[in-house]
């Protein structure tokens, strides 16, 4: 790496010779000379890190500017064929102005009305409605009284209805909207005083309705031929803790746990069991899990990135060529190559990383007495992975139903990140398992086709949507 036209590499390695030369230094001295250098390496290496050549965010990126799109041939506006999603007139307006036409003005003769020219205004009219239970008492000769039972959802003197459990529940789980301003919301909007502990016992009740939801869900991605896998980083009381990941295009599952590793896996109960294609980025403890695996691109292509822009290394920039051409070939034949195709593909693959080799090659000495592995650059360690994991890395060319990246996963973990940047953190590991399970239930039903509202309102009504084909078990 090049800082103010200094080689940042070569010099470490000038400065290494040297104490390695000097016969007179003391271990001590020499030892806070190597810190110092490894100090100076890991720093360097984070210099000119971004989005586009590491796992960092866009957000994070200095400066960062707003790429322009590239001019298409295209019109503005709506293509031919698009289905638009203009306004259109309802058949039974709530209510109904007649505007009069002013005979005063107009000129003399006989008129009779023929019709109306009519125009809509949808607007929204939010106001509050109660419902109240009234159970009859009779009274017989005795003057013993006989009260009619009230539904058993009807507990108490008054209480909140579905609706205000839906509304509270899906602005704080779905649209991550904080406690405060909810409660400003239902007493601005609607006169209603919804405290923040009853919005908080209001997903509580949410969470342990989905009691079976969180096992069935666990089952059918066990079941899955192809499941993503990844974790995050999230902030709980102050602490760094982890929120895991397993999904795929039809089914969610989130689960928060003190540990990254296989602890947290075998507690969250889906890869232990799983036996088909495991989608991930390269973290070591999935590869304990599955049948087969597949690497994530969308990670190499940065890694690679890293490796033309900070190690010049000519052979990333020509695999990153060769991954996006072998994406686009994949892509065009349906998500699949024939074998002629493919193995076309491997060879060109093969080629590339041999002459990596030489570009890149392992630091290894024969004649070496120091124990372990001799450490490698970031480069080095990313093309011994492309090499000893081929097939997982080009899975995606040979298998329709694998993809060219984990991006799956990371759409799904996007909005936990979201969540964090509003609130800052989970209060208690509770409040973090309470988010996971109803962003699991509202991330699947999206899936699924049924809206967040629509999902709430099945689950508070005692009932599971008709995906999960379930009759027998109530959301109760």
């Amino acid at each position: 790496m090049t800082v103010e036209n200094i080689n940042v590499e070569a010099t470490i390695k000038r400065v290494n010779d040297l104490i390695a030369a000097e016969p007179g230094m003391s271990p001590a001295l020499k030892a806070s000379l190597e810190v110092l250098l490894l100090l100076v390496t890991i720093l360097t290496n984070r210099l000119g890190l971004n989005s586009k050549n590491s796992s960092k965010p866009p957000s994070s990126d200095p400066n960062r500017k707003k790429e322009l799109k590239e001019l298409s041939e295209r019109k503005p506006g709506g293509q031919h064929g698009h289905i638009g999603a203009t306004l259109r007139p309802v058949s039974d307006p709530d209510r109904v102005k007649v505007i009069k036409v002013d005979r005063s003005a107009l000129p003399k003769g006989e008129y009779r009305a023929v019709g109306y020219e009519t125009r809509q205004i949808i607007d929204l009219d939010i106001s509050i409605f109660v419902t109240e239970w009234r159970a009859e008492i009779l009274e017989n000769q005795n003057g013993k009284r006989f009260v009619a039972p009230f539904p058993k959802e009807v507990t108490r003197p008054v209480q909140y209805g579905i609706g205000v459990k839906v509304n509270a529940v899906y602005m704080s789980q779905y649209q991550l909207i904080p406690y405060n301003r909810i409660e400003d919301h239902f007493l601005d909007q609607m006169g209603i005083p919804v405290s923040a502990g009853t919005i908080n016992n209001f997903n509580k009740d949410a969470f342990d309705r989905l009691e079976f939801f969180d096992s069935w869900v666990k089952d059918q991605l066990a079941a899955s031929t192809l499941i993503h896998s990844d974790e995050t980083g999230i902030n709980i009381g102050g602490t760094k803790l982890w929120l895991h990941n397993v999904s795929n295009d039809s089914f969610t599952c989130f689960y928060p746990h003190a540990k990254r590793g296989c602890e947290a896996i075998d507690e969250m109960g889906i890869l232990p069991k799983y036996q088909g294609i495991i989608c991930h980025d390269h973290w070591k403890p999935y590869f304990r899990y599955g049948g087969l695996h597949a690497l994530c691109n969308a990670h190499h292509l940065r890694e690679l990135e890293r490796a033309v822009e900070q190690d010049k290394q000519k052979w990333a920039e020509q695999m990153i060529a060769l991954l996006k051409e072998i994406n686009k070939a994949t892509h065009e034949a349906g998500g699949c190559l024939g074998a002629t195709e493919s193995e076309h593909y491997r060879k060109r693959y093969r080629v590339l990383l041999c002459e990596a080799e030489r570009e890149c090659p392992s630091p290894d000495e024969p004649g070496k007495k120091k124990k372990g592995k001799t450490a490698r650059s970031k480069a080095r360690n990313l093309l011994e992975r492309l090499r000893d994991f081929e097939n997982e890395t080009l899975r995606f060319m040979m298998d329709n139903n694998v993809p060219f990246s984990n991006n799956q996963a990371e759409n799904d973990l996007r909005m936990t990140k979201v969540q964090q940047k509003i609130s800052g953190c989970f209060r208690s590991m509770d409040g973090a398992k309470i988010f996971c399970r109803i962003r699991s239930y509202l991330s699947t039903c999206r899936k699924q086709g049924v809206t967040a509202s629509e999902a709430l309102r099945l689950l508070f009504q005692g009932k599971w949507p008709d995906f999960m084909n379930v009759k027998e078990q109530s959301a109760e």
